[in-house]
C-alpha cells in the first residue's frame, strides 16, 4: 500500500472517529465519507456507521414526536381536570357582592381544600361581601365533613368577608345533634333564598 493511500486510510478514520465523538454529543447530522467506489478498505464499516447513526436520528425523531404527543395529552387531561374542578366547585354570584356555592356529594380533605381555594378566589377577584354555602345536596355529614365547613367560613371571614351555611336537612340536623356535632359560630339559614334575603338586607352600597 503506497504512502497516499495510508495517508488517505488514516484520514478517513480520523473523520470516522470525528463523526462518531459527535454523536457521542448529540450531533446525528454527521456522516462518514465513503471515498472511492466503495470497494475500499473500510468501506463497509464506514457505511455501517452512517447506517447506525441514520437509524439513531430516526428514532430520536420518532421519541420526539412521541413526547410532544404525549405532553399534548397531558395538557389535555389537566385542562379536563380543570374544568371538572370547576362543574364541581361553581361559584355562582346571584346578587352583586352575594356569592353561593352550591355543594353537592361528598367533601373530603382534597375536595374541601379545593372548594376553600375557589370560594377565596371568587371573592377576592369579585370583592364580594358575603358567601353562601349551600350543602342542599349533601346527604350525610359527620364530624369530618362539618369541620371543613367551619373552616371554610373561618377562611372567608378572614379575608374580609360574611360566611353562612344553608340547605342543612332535616335528616343531617337531627344526625348532628345526636352525634354532638356543632358549627360552632358558623351563622345558617334554612334556605338559599332567605340567607339571600338576610345579606341584601345587610348589604352596604360600594
Amino acid at each position: 500500500m503506497s504512502d497516499d493511500s495510508d495517508l488517505e486510510l488514516r484520514d478517513s478514520i480520523a473523520d470516522a472517529l470525528l463523526v462518531l465523538a459527535n454523536v457521542g454529543f448529540g450531533d446525528l447530522d454527521g456522516r462518514v465519507e465513503i471515498k472511492g467506489n466503495g470497494d475500499a478498505p473500510l468501506a463497509a464499516l464506514f457505511a455501517g456507521i452512517n447506517e447506525m447513526i441514520e437509524s439513531l436520528r430516526v428514532e430520536r425523531e420518532r421519541n420526539r414526536a412521541y413526547q410532544t404527543e404525549i405532553e399534548d395529552k397531558l395538557a389535555t387531561i389537566e385542562q379536563q381536570r380543570a374544568a371538572i374542578r370547576e362543574l364541581s366547585t361553581p361559584v355562582i354570584e346571584i346578587w352583586d357582592g352575594i356569592l353561593c356555592l352550591p355543594v353537592v356529594g361528598i367533601v373530603d380533605s382534597v375536595r374541601s381544600a379545593q372548594m376553600t381555594d375557589v370560594l377565596l378566589q371568587a371573592i377576592a377577584e369579585r370583592r364580594a361581601q358575603f358567601a353562601i354555602v349551600d350543602i342542599t345536596g349533601i346527604e350525610v355529614m359527620d364530624t369530618k365533613t362539618v369541620d371543613h365547613f367551619v373552616r371554610l367560613a373561618k377562611s372567608v371571614r378572614l379575608i374580609g368577608a360574611d360566611c353562612v351555611l344553608t340547605g342543612i336537612s332535616p335528616n343531617i340536623a337531627n344526625t348532628m345533634v345526636a352525634m354532638g356535632v356543632s358549627l360552632g359560630d358558623v351563622t345558617t339559614h334554612r334556605s338559599l333564598r332567605e340567607a339571600l334575603k338576610f345579606f341584601v338586607l345587610r348589604k352596604k352600597p360600594r
